[in-house]
């Protein structure tokens, strides 16, 4: 793959998974995006170490949908905040999470082992005729992979 088209896709994968930030936060559903500062700072609290910052995108936290995230809200809701790390496709999957083809990092998973329950990766499908997100374990998503490699990235 030239470097060119390499740099239009991870543009083209960027738009998409801020589209699905974006869909995540307009349904109100809980999900919140949060600035590095307060992910160190939620990983601080939760006795992670910061290589694992880039490891999830947002946090869920039930208790809040429909609300504003502030700052203080890590502090208070610490117990019920679960790390998000999402996937986002516009390919039309009428049951979702079945058909989503995406990449995850070693990192992701070791990140999801570690929190256990506290962990998903979010499958969203930004398709118009199945808009649509379903949030995972990593358990319930080992349960479920078809078909896993690794891939390495090389860089010279």
């Amino acid at each position: 793959m030239s470097r060119k088209h390499s740099f239009k896709l991870t543009l083209s994968n960027n738009v998409t998974e801020k589209q699905g930030i974006n869909y995540l936060i307009e349904e109100q559903t809980g999900f919140f995006k949060i600035d590095k500062e307060m992910k160190r700072e939620l990983l601080d609290r939760v006795n992670i170490p910061h290589n694992f910052l880039q490891s999830f995108d947002m946090v869920y936290i039930p208790k809040l949908k429909g609300i504003k995230f502030e700052k203080d809200y890590v502090e208070t809701h610490l117990d019920d905040i679960l790390f998000i790390e999402l996937k986002t496709t516009k390919k039309y999957l009428p049951d979702n999470p079945k058909g989503f083809f995406f990449g995850a990092t070693e990192n992701e998973f070791n990140f999801g082992k570690l929190l256990g329950d506290r962990f998903r990766f979010c499958f969203v499908c930004l398709n118009e005729k199945s808009p649509s997100y379903v949030m995972l374990t990593i358990e319930e998503l080992e349960k479920i992979i078809r078909n896993k490699r690794i891939q390495f990235q090389i860089n010279l």
